[in-house]
Protein backbone atom coordinates (compact mmCIF):
# COMPACT_ATOMS: atom_id res chain seq x y z
CA UNK A 1 0.00 0.00 0.00
CA UNK A 2 1.44 3.36 -0.97
CA UNK A 3 1.03 6.33 1.39
CA UNK A 4 -1.25 4.05 3.33
CA UNK A 5 -1.85 6.01 6.51
CA UNK A 6 -2.81 9.07 4.48
CA UNK A 7 -5.20 7.20 2.23
CA UNK A 8 -6.77 5.20 5.05
CA UNK A 9 -7.36 8.47 6.86
CA UNK A 10 -9.35 9.79 3.92
CA UNK A 11 -11.35 6.60 3.65
CA UNK A 12 -12.00 6.46 7.36
CA UNK A 13 -13.34 10.00 7.13
CA UNK A 14 -15.87 8.56 4.71
CA UNK A 15 -16.68 5.96 7.36
CA UNK A 16 -17.50 8.68 9.85
CA UNK A 17 -19.73 10.46 7.38
CA UNK A 18 -21.40 7.16 6.57
CA UNK A 19 -22.07 6.53 10.26
CA UNK A 20 -23.60 9.96 10.58
CA UNK A 21 -25.78 9.29 7.54
CA UNK A 22 -27.30 6.04 8.79
CA UNK A 23 -26.73 6.26 12.54
CA UNK A 24 -28.41 8.27 15.22
CA UNK A 25 -31.05 5.60 15.79
CA UNK A 26 -32.19 5.43 12.17
CA UNK A 27 -32.18 1.91 10.73
CA UNK A 28 -30.34 1.43 7.47
CA UNK A 29 -32.18 -0.04 4.50
CA UNK A 30 -31.54 -3.76 4.07
CA UNK A 31 -28.72 -4.60 1.67
CA UNK A 32 -29.85 -5.60 -1.81
CA UNK A 33 -28.10 -6.75 -4.95
CA UNK A 34 -29.54 -3.72 -6.73
CA UNK A 35 -27.97 -1.47 -4.11
CA UNK A 36 -24.61 -3.15 -4.58
CA UNK A 37 -24.80 -2.71 -8.34
CA UNK A 38 -25.76 0.94 -7.93
CA UNK A 39 -22.74 1.46 -5.67
CA UNK A 40 -20.44 -0.16 -8.25
CA UNK A 41 -21.88 2.11 -10.93
CA UNK A 42 -21.04 5.14 -8.80
CA UNK A 43 -17.38 4.05 -8.64
CA UNK A 44 -17.24 4.24 -12.43
CA UNK A 45 -19.28 7.43 -12.56
CA UNK A 46 -16.68 9.24 -10.43
CA UNK A 47 -13.83 8.24 -12.75
CA UNK A 48 -12.69 4.63 -12.36
CA UNK A 49 -12.31 2.66 -15.60
CA UNK A 50 -13.83 -0.41 -13.97
CA UNK A 51 -15.06 -1.87 -10.70
CA UNK A 52 -16.12 -5.36 -9.64
CA UNK A 53 -17.14 -7.22 -6.52
CA UNK A 54 -17.68 -10.65 -5.07
CA UNK A 55 -20.28 -10.94 -2.30
CA UNK A 56 -21.37 -13.76 0.00
CA UNK A 57 -24.61 -13.33 1.97
CA UNK A 58 -27.73 -15.18 3.02
CA UNK A 59 -28.82 -15.52 -0.60
CA UNK A 60 -25.57 -17.16 -1.70
CA UNK A 61 -22.85 -15.64 -3.87
CA UNK A 62 -23.12 -12.63 -6.13
CA UNK A 63 -20.68 -11.09 -8.61
CA UNK A 64 -21.11 -7.61 -10.00
CA UNK A 65 -19.17 -5.34 -12.32
CA UNK A 66 -19.32 -1.92 -13.89
CA UNK A 67 -17.29 -0.01 -16.47
CA UNK A 68 -14.76 -1.51 -18.87
CA UNK A 69 -11.96 -4.02 -18.47
CA UNK A 70 -9.58 -2.46 -21.00
CA UNK A 71 -9.63 1.17 -22.13
CA UNK A 72 -8.16 0.15 -25.47
CA UNK A 73 -10.22 -2.89 -26.39
CA UNK A 74 -13.30 -2.55 -24.19
CA UNK A 75 -15.04 -5.54 -22.67
CA UNK A 76 -16.45 -5.74 -19.17
CA UNK A 77 -14.52 -6.48 -15.98
CA UNK A 78 -14.45 -10.13 -14.93
CA UNK A 79 -15.38 -10.23 -11.23
CA UNK A 80 -13.83 -13.71 -11.02
CA UNK A 81 -10.55 -12.52 -12.56
CA UNK A 82 -7.29 -11.65 -10.85
CA UNK A 83 -6.04 -8.29 -9.58
CA UNK A 84 -3.34 -6.92 -7.31
CA UNK A 85 -4.70 -7.09 -3.76
CA UNK A 86 -2.03 -4.80 -2.32
CA UNK A 87 -1.83 -4.65 1.45
CA UNK A 88 -4.24 -7.53 1.96
CA UNK A 89 -0.87 -9.31 1.73
CA UNK A 90 -0.29 -8.08 5.28
CA UNK A 91 -3.12 -10.23 6.62
CA UNK A 92 -1.63 -13.26 4.87
CA UNK A 93 1.80 -12.55 6.38
CA UNK A 94 0.26 -11.93 9.81
CA UNK A 95 -1.56 -15.27 9.58
CA UNK A 96 1.72 -17.09 8.92
CA UNK A 97 3.40 -15.30 11.83
CA UNK A 98 0.55 -16.23 14.18
CA UNK A 99 0.80 -19.83 13.03
CA UNK A 100 4.47 -19.76 14.04
CA UNK A 101 3.42 -18.27 17.38
CA UNK A 102 0.99 -21.16 17.85
CA UNK A 103 3.80 -23.61 17.09
CA UNK A 104 5.98 -22.03 19.76
CA UNK A 105 8.57 -20.91 17.22
CA UNK A 106 7.92 -17.17 17.57
CA UNK A 107 6.67 -15.06 20.47
CA UNK A 108 4.70 -11.86 20.08
CA UNK A 109 6.96 -10.28 22.70
CA UNK A 110 10.13 -11.41 20.93
CA UNK A 111 12.43 -8.51 20.10
CA UNK A 112 13.39 -7.99 16.47
CA UNK A 113 16.92 -7.17 17.59
CA UNK A 114 17.19 -10.69 19.07
CA UNK A 115 15.54 -12.58 16.21
CA UNK A 116 17.11 -10.59 13.37
CA UNK A 117 20.29 -9.06 14.83
CA UNK A 118 21.78 -6.19 12.88
CA UNK A 119 18.74 -5.70 10.63
CA UNK A 120 17.51 -2.45 12.21
CA UNK A 121 19.50 0.67 13.10
CA UNK A 122 17.50 1.34 16.28
CA UNK A 123 18.61 0.81 19.88
CA UNK A 124 15.02 0.80 21.13
CA UNK A 125 13.60 -2.74 21.39
CA UNK A 126 10.83 -3.43 18.86
CA UNK A 127 8.63 -6.50 19.28
CA UNK A 128 6.89 -8.79 16.81
CA UNK A 129 3.51 -7.59 18.08
CA UNK A 130 4.45 -3.97 17.44
CA UNK A 131 5.40 -4.76 13.85
CA UNK A 132 2.11 -6.58 13.28
CA UNK A 133 0.04 -3.74 14.76
CA UNK A 134 1.98 -0.75 13.36
CA UNK A 135 2.96 0.41 16.83
CA UNK A 136 6.70 -0.07 16.25
CA UNK A 137 7.42 3.60 15.56
CA UNK A 138 9.06 2.75 12.24
CA UNK A 139 7.96 5.53 9.87
CA UNK A 140 6.14 5.09 6.60
CA UNK A 141 8.22 5.94 3.55
CA UNK A 142 7.17 7.49 0.25
CA UNK A 143 7.55 4.97 -2.56
CA UNK A 144 7.74 7.50 -5.40
CA UNK A 145 8.81 11.12 -5.61
CA UNK A 146 6.41 12.03 -8.42
CA UNK A 147 3.55 10.58 -10.42
CA UNK A 148 5.63 10.01 -13.59
CA UNK A 149 8.12 8.01 -11.50
CA UNK A 150 5.39 5.44 -10.82
CA UNK A 151 5.61 4.70 -14.54
CA UNK A 152 9.33 5.09 -15.18
CA UNK A 153 10.43 2.86 -12.26
CA UNK A 154 7.97 0.03 -12.91
CA UNK A 155 10.74 -2.46 -13.83
CA UNK A 156 13.09 -1.56 -10.96
CA UNK A 157 13.92 -4.44 -8.66
CA UNK A 158 14.27 -3.92 -4.92
CA UNK A 159 15.46 -6.68 -2.61
CA UNK A 160 13.79 -7.13 0.79
CA UNK A 161 16.97 -5.98 2.49
CA UNK A 162 17.05 -2.82 0.41
CA UNK A 163 13.38 -2.15 1.15
CA UNK A 164 14.08 -2.37 4.88
CA UNK A 165 17.24 -0.25 4.62
CA UNK A 166 15.47 2.50 2.67
CA UNK A 167 12.66 2.49 5.24
CA UNK A 168 14.90 2.77 8.29
CA UNK A 169 18.38 4.09 7.49
CA UNK A 170 18.73 7.70 8.61
CA UNK A 171 15.09 7.75 9.63
CA UNK A 172 14.45 8.07 13.38
CA UNK A 173 11.51 6.32 14.96
CA UNK A 174 8.32 8.40 14.88
CA UNK A 175 7.71 7.58 18.56
CA UNK A 176 9.01 5.13 21.18
CA UNK A 177 7.88 1.60 20.28
CA UNK A 178 4.43 0.83 21.66
CA UNK A 179 3.55 4.47 22.34
CA UNK A 180 1.80 5.38 19.11
CA UNK A 181 0.47 4.08 15.79
CA UNK A 182 1.84 4.73 12.32
CA UNK A 183 1.06 2.49 9.36
CA UNK A 184 4.32 1.47 7.67
CA UNK A 185 5.00 -1.09 4.95
CA UNK A 186 8.48 -1.64 6.37
CA UNK A 187 6.96 -3.41 9.38
CA UNK A 188 5.81 -6.22 7.12
CA UNK A 189 9.05 -6.42 5.16
CA UNK A 190 10.72 -7.13 8.52
CA UNK A 191 8.08 -9.74 9.36
CA UNK A 192 8.72 -11.37 6.00
CA UNK A 193 12.40 -11.68 6.90
CA UNK A 194 11.38 -13.16 10.25
CA UNK A 195 9.25 -15.84 8.58
CA UNK A 196 12.17 -16.73 6.32
CA UNK A 197 14.64 -16.87 9.22
CA UNK A 198 12.39 -19.10 11.35
CA UNK A 199 11.27 -21.48 8.59
CA UNK A 200 14.35 -21.51 6.40
CA UNK A 201 12.18 -21.11 3.30
CA UNK A 202 11.48 -18.20 0.91
CA UNK A 203 8.54 -16.09 2.04
CA UNK A 204 6.38 -16.71 -1.03
CA UNK A 205 6.82 -20.48 -0.71
CA UNK A 206 5.94 -20.43 2.98
CA UNK A 207 2.87 -18.23 2.49
CA UNK A 208 1.70 -20.46 -0.35
CA UNK A 209 2.08 -23.58 1.78
CA UNK A 210 0.80 -22.25 5.07
CA UNK A 211 -1.97 -19.92 3.97
CA UNK A 212 -3.00 -19.84 0.32
CA UNK A 213 -3.19 -23.61 -0.15
CA UNK A 214 -4.88 -24.22 3.21
CA UNK A 215 -7.50 -21.55 2.51
CA UNK A 216 -8.27 -22.95 -0.95
CA UNK A 217 -7.00 -19.84 -2.75
CA UNK A 218 -6.44 -21.63 -6.03
CA UNK A 219 -6.33 -18.47 -8.17
CA UNK A 220 -3.87 -16.51 -5.99
CA UNK A 221 -0.12 -16.19 -6.05
CA UNK A 222 2.76 -14.12 -4.64
CA UNK A 223 4.79 -13.12 -7.69
CA UNK A 224 7.71 -11.23 -6.08
CA UNK A 225 9.51 -10.38 -9.38
CA UNK A 226 6.96 -11.71 -11.89
CA UNK A 227 5.45 -8.51 -13.35
CA UNK A 228 2.22 -9.75 -14.92
CA UNK A 229 -1.33 -10.29 -13.67
CA UNK A 230 -2.48 -13.52 -15.27
CA UNK A 231 -6.10 -13.48 -16.46
CA UNK A 232 -6.80 -10.01 -15.05
CA UNK A 233 -10.25 -8.96 -13.96
CA UNK A 234 -9.47 -5.65 -15.61
CA UNK A 235 -6.42 -3.63 -16.57
CA UNK A 236 -5.18 -1.18 -13.91
CA UNK A 237 -4.70 2.51 -14.79
CA UNK A 238 -3.33 5.73 -13.29
CA UNK A 239 -3.18 9.31 -14.60
CA UNK A 240 0.58 9.77 -14.28
CA UNK A 241 1.52 12.26 -17.00
CA UNK A 242 -0.84 15.17 -16.52
CA UNK A 243 -4.59 15.72 -16.73
CA UNK A 244 -4.60 15.92 -20.53
CA UNK A 245 -2.65 12.69 -21.08
CA UNK A 246 -4.33 9.34 -21.46
CA UNK A 247 -4.34 7.10 -18.37
CA UNK A 248 -1.27 4.89 -18.14
CA UNK A 249 -1.77 1.11 -18.05
CA UNK A 250 0.18 -0.08 -14.98
CA UNK A 251 -1.11 -3.65 -14.88
CA UNK A 252 2.36 -5.00 -15.65
CA UNK A 253 4.61 -3.95 -12.79
CA UNK A 254 7.60 -5.38 -10.93
CA UNK A 255 6.24 -5.23 -7.36
CA UNK A 256 9.27 -6.41 -5.40
CA UNK A 257 9.22 -3.19 -3.37
CA UNK A 258 6.01 -4.52 -1.79
CA UNK A 259 7.51 -7.96 -1.10
CA UNK A 260 6.09 -8.60 2.39
CA UNK A 261 3.56 -5.79 2.43
CA UNK A 262 1.60 -5.74 -0.83
CA UNK A 263 2.65 -8.37 -3.37
CA UNK A 264 -0.43 -10.63 -3.46
CA UNK A 265 -2.33 -11.24 -6.71
CA UNK A 266 -5.76 -12.69 -5.98
CA UNK A 267 -9.45 -12.74 -6.88
CA UNK A 268 -12.55 -11.55 -5.06
CA UNK A 269 -13.64 -15.15 -4.45
CA UNK A 270 -10.21 -16.14 -3.14
CA UNK A 271 -10.09 -13.22 -0.71
CA UNK A 272 -13.51 -14.22 0.55
CA UNK A 273 -12.26 -17.81 0.93
CA UNK A 274 -9.21 -16.62 2.84
CA UNK A 275 -11.12 -14.49 5.33
CA UNK A 276 -13.80 -17.16 5.76
CA UNK A 277 -11.08 -19.65 6.68
CA UNK A 278 -9.41 -17.14 9.00
CA UNK A 279 -12.56 -15.96 10.76
CA UNK A 280 -13.89 -19.48 11.28
CA UNK A 281 -10.72 -20.77 12.92
CA UNK A 282 -9.25 -22.88 10.14
CA UNK A 283 -5.93 -21.04 9.80
CA UNK A 284 -4.81 -20.10 13.32
CA UNK A 285 -5.54 -21.45 16.79
CA UNK A 286 -8.11 -19.87 19.10
CA UNK A 287 -5.51 -18.14 21.28
CA UNK A 288 -3.75 -16.67 18.25
CA UNK A 289 -7.04 -15.59 16.67
CA UNK A 290 -7.89 -13.74 19.89
CA UNK A 291 -4.53 -11.96 19.65
CA UNK A 292 -5.16 -10.97 16.03
CA UNK A 293 -8.50 -9.42 17.03
CA UNK A 294 -7.00 -7.38 19.88
CA UNK A 295 -7.16 -3.88 18.47
CA UNK A 296 -5.70 -0.48 19.16
CA UNK A 297 -7.09 2.86 17.99
CA UNK A 298 -5.50 3.67 14.65
CA UNK A 299 -5.56 7.39 15.32
CA UNK A 300 -8.21 7.58 12.62
CA UNK A 301 -11.79 7.72 13.96
CA UNK A 302 -13.85 4.79 12.74
CA UNK A 303 -10.90 2.43 12.18
CA UNK A 304 -8.92 0.11 14.48
CA UNK A 305 -5.83 -2.01 13.87
CA UNK A 306 -5.53 -5.60 15.01
CA UNK A 307 -2.60 -7.85 14.12
CA UNK A 308 -2.77 -7.71 10.34
CA UNK A 309 -6.46 -6.78 10.49
CA UNK A 310 -8.65 -3.70 10.28
CA UNK A 311 -11.88 -3.37 12.25
CA UNK A 312 -14.67 -0.93 11.40
CA UNK A 313 -17.66 -0.74 13.77
CA UNK A 314 -21.03 -0.32 12.03
CA UNK A 315 -24.09 1.56 13.27
CA UNK A 316 -27.38 -0.08 14.30
CA UNK A 317 -29.50 -1.47 11.51
CA UNK A 318 -26.63 -2.95 9.53
CA UNK A 319 -26.18 -6.65 8.84
CA UNK A 320 -23.33 -6.89 11.38
CA UNK A 321 -22.17 -4.83 14.36
CA UNK A 322 -18.65 -4.65 12.97
CA UNK A 323 -16.62 -5.75 9.98
CA UNK A 324 -13.10 -7.17 9.75
CA UNK A 325 -10.67 -7.30 6.85
CA UNK A 326 -8.13 -5.13 5.11
CA UNK A 327 -7.57 -2.54 2.41
CA UNK A 328 -5.18 -2.84 -0.52
CA UNK A 329 -3.63 0.01 -2.50
CA UNK A 330 -1.03 -0.30 -5.28
CA UNK A 331 -0.66 1.30 -8.72
CA UNK A 332 -3.74 0.49 -10.77
CA UNK A 333 -5.81 -1.32 -8.13
CA UNK A 334 -7.66 -0.37 -4.97
CA UNK A 335 -9.30 -3.08 -2.86
CA UNK A 336 -11.52 -3.44 0.18
CA UNK A 337 -12.27 -6.90 1.56
CA UNK A 338 -14.48 -6.78 4.65
CA UNK A 339 -16.41 -9.48 6.50
CA UNK A 340 -18.86 -10.01 9.34
CA UNK A 341 -17.31 -11.68 12.41
CA UNK A 342 -18.82 -15.05 11.48
CA UNK A 343 -18.04 -14.62 7.76
CA UNK A 344 -21.73 -15.09 6.95
CA UNK A 345 -21.62 -11.86 4.96
CA UNK A 346 -18.55 -10.94 2.91
CA UNK A 347 -17.86 -8.08 0.51
CA UNK A 348 -14.74 -7.79 -1.60
CA UNK A 349 -14.57 -4.91 -4.08
CA UNK A 350 -11.74 -3.80 -6.36
CA UNK A 351 -11.34 -0.73 -8.54
CA UNK A 352 -9.00 -0.45 -11.53
CA UNK A 353 -7.46 2.86 -10.52
CA UNK A 354 -6.05 4.00 -7.23
CA UNK A 355 -3.31 6.53 -6.52
CA UNK A 356 -4.66 9.26 -8.79
CA UNK A 357 -8.37 9.03 -7.94
CA UNK A 358 -9.42 9.69 -4.38
CA UNK A 359 -13.05 9.79 -5.53
CA UNK A 360 -12.84 6.22 -6.81
CA UNK A 361 -11.15 5.10 -3.59
CA UNK A 362 -13.88 6.64 -1.47
CA UNK A 363 -16.62 5.20 -3.67
CA UNK A 364 -15.08 1.72 -3.35
CA UNK A 365 -15.55 1.88 0.42
CA UNK A 366 -19.18 2.84 -0.10
CA UNK A 367 -19.67 -0.45 -1.97
CA UNK A 368 -18.67 -2.21 1.26
CA UNK A 369 -21.22 -0.19 3.19
CA UNK A 370 -23.86 -0.98 0.56
CA UNK A 371 -23.17 -4.67 1.14
CA UNK A 372 -23.60 -4.44 4.90
CA UNK A 373 -26.01 -1.57 5.44
CA UNK A 374 -27.89 -1.14 2.19
CA UNK A 375 -26.89 2.49 1.79
CA UNK A 376 -25.39 3.14 -1.62
CA UNK A 377 -22.69 5.64 -2.39
CA UNK A 378 -25.18 7.97 -4.09
CA UNK A 379 -26.84 8.65 -0.73
CA UNK A 380 -23.63 9.06 1.27
CA UNK A 381 -21.49 12.13 1.70
CA UNK A 382 -17.77 11.46 1.64
CA UNK A 383 -17.07 10.35 -1.94
CA UNK A 384 -14.43 12.64 -3.39
CA UNK A 385 -13.00 13.82 -0.08
CA UNK A 386 -9.80 15.81 -0.71
CA UNK A 387 -6.76 13.55 -0.44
Amino acid sequence: MNRASHRVAVLAAGTLLFTAAVGGGAAAALPTRAGLQAALDVVVAVGAPGAFAGVVDGDGRWHGHSGVADLGTGGVPDPRGRFRAGSVTKTVVATAVLQLVGEGRVGLSDRVQDRLPGLLPYAEPITVRQLLQHTSGIPQTARWRSLPEIDTTRWDHRSPGETIRLGTEGRPLSFPPGQGVEYANTNYAILGKLVERVTGRPLHHELQRRVLDRAGMRDSYLPYRYPHVDRPAGRGYERLHGPDAAPTDVTDYEMSRFWGSGNLVSTADDLNRFFRALLTGRLVGAAQWAEMRTTVPSGIPGLEFGLGLMRIPLPPGCAAPEIWGFNGSVPGYHTWTMHSPDAARQVTVAVTTNLTSTAAQDAALQVVFAGFCGTTATSLPGAGLPG
